[in-house]
């Protein structure tokens, strides 16, 4: 019977890296390098290096997580076995909103992108096509999915690779454009405030790498696989990110106090470095991977929120109609399809919609961020409080700092966004509460 399937334990530390760089996108800077440009006053590097550092407490919560509690579901399972069920629902159903919205997202930059290229079609028709083939590879199985996307990955690096080793040239035979240590140091020089404001964005460069948990009963390796993709995924993710921005930041035409009195430059700005400073065909280039990259970040996105969905409902979360696994695909194709449909419906509406696209960035963010706030917590009450660790560092100081990050980024998100989280988080509260009645419904009648 369906029910009785299990997920297949088909993916190697490999396939996961895969799965997490193809959420993040290893291009991931571009569309916001004018924007950290303009506001860390030149110092980009330096931004993603301290964002980097940052993000490394929450990958090694999930480190330390997925190594005692391996399950699909990823933070709903952590938190549930470090804070309780009630705790792990919550944290679940916050997460949640990222893993809806971010494939919309994500659905949506790809409609966006080849409306630009082919402009007879609508981007809402490139938004359903994108939708349909990499749902049509989310179901066929997880190892096949992970097969394309590692092609998707490798085009994207070389196409980076094109960028780093042509930029390269360039300042070996003409020089840069801005002082060598700038990136690092500033444009004339940076501050505190400005560097950390920056930093609060460009977090979220990186969200999507903790989607790796969410296939840990896929792993063909022991509980400890899933921690060192995480942490790899991550480390990879921010020397790629550290090395374009640097380049950019060295041959970037307009200063960053040009970018910031012209903010309709700052989301073009860095392919108007590769496009006046290294070649204007490697520009167009981009634009393409950038066009292809985000379909199958949603479809890593779709797939992570299909396992979130499975692994709730099998712990009585959820409708136990999503805990179902489909035997000859190996998927769990009713919470597929689920996460798919809401995902489908939000991104075709945003595209249609002018303002679609800032609805829903001003929202994406917040889910990850107020999971990851429980994600710390979870660590400090499965290994502190219950095990009595004695590891102050990993154990403690860790999720307290990564706890500490989580909180002041959702502190600087605009007001709409905080707004969504609480009505999201309401709504959360509110079907908890109908669950619980429901089976004490049941309870009743089997007493009675």
């Amino acid at each position: 019977m369906e029910t009785r399937a299990r997920l297949r334990r088909t993916l190697s530390v490999r396939d996961l890296i895969v799965y997490g760089l193809l959420f993040i996108g290893p291009l991931a800077p571009v569309g916001i390098f004018g924007v950290l440009d303009a506001k860390s006053a030149g110092a980009v590097g330096l931004v993603y290096v301290i964002a980097t550092v940052a993000m490394a407490f929450t990958a090694v919560s999930y480190a330390e997580m997925s190594r005692v509690v391996p399950k699909a579901g990823s933070v709903f399972a952590y938190a549930t076995a470090g804070l309780g069920p009630t705790a792990g629902f919550l944290a679940g159903w916050l997460i949640m909103l990222d893993y809806l919205l971010i494939p919309s997202v994500a659905y949506l930059f790809s409609g966006i992108a080849l409306h630009a290229l082919f402009p007879s079609v609508p981007a809402w028709a490139f938004t359903a096509l994108a939708f349909a083939v990499t749902t049509a590879l989310n179901l066929s199985g997880v190892r096949l999915a992970a097969r394309v996307g590692l092609v998707v990955l490798l085009a994207e690096i070389v196409v980076l690779a094109l960028f780093v080793v042509m930029a390269v040239a360039v300042l070996v035979t003409e020089g840069p454009v801005r002082p060598w240590a700038s990136p690092f140091t500033g444009v004339g020089g940076t501050t505190t405030a400005l560097v950390i404001g920056a930093v609060s964005v460009a977090v979220l460069s990186f969200l999507g790498f903790d989607a790796i948990a969410s296939f840990a009963e896929e792993t063909t390796g022991d509980s400890r696989q899933v921690g060192r993709a995480v942490l790899l995924c991550l480390g990879v993710a921010g020397a790629l990110f550290v090395l374009q921005t640097y380049l950019a930041g060295l041959l970037a035409p307009m200063s960053p106090a040009e970018l910031a009195a012209d903010p309709a430059a700052q989301g073009t700005a860095f392919y108007d470095v590769v496009e006046e400073s290294v070649a204007p065909w490697l520009a167009g280039l981009m634009k393409v991977a950038k066009a292809v990259g985000p379909a199958f970040a949603a479809m890593t996105a779709v797939a992570a929120a299909g396992r979130l969905l499975y692994g709730m409902a099998r712990d009585g979360g959820l409708p136990r109609a999503l805990s179902t696994v489909d035997p000859r695909s190996g998927t769990p194709r009713a919470a597929l399809l689920s996460a798919g449909a809401v995902t489908l419906v939000v991104s075709v509406w945003a595209a249609s919609r002018p303002d679609g696209l800032d609805v829903l960035v001003s929202v994406v963010d917040i889910g990850a961020l107020a999971a990851f706030t429980m994600l710390h917590a979870s660590v400090v009450g499965y290994f502190r409080v219950r095990r009595g660790s004695r590891d102050l560092w990993r154990h403690l100081a860790v999720p307290v700092l990564g706890g500490l990050v989580a909180v002041w980024i959702i502190v600087l998100a605009a007001p709409l966004a905080k707004l969504a989280g609480i009505v999201w988080l309401a709504v959360g509260l509110i079907v908890l509460a109908a669950r619980r009645n429901g089976r004490s419904g049941r309870a009743g009648s089997t007493r009675s």
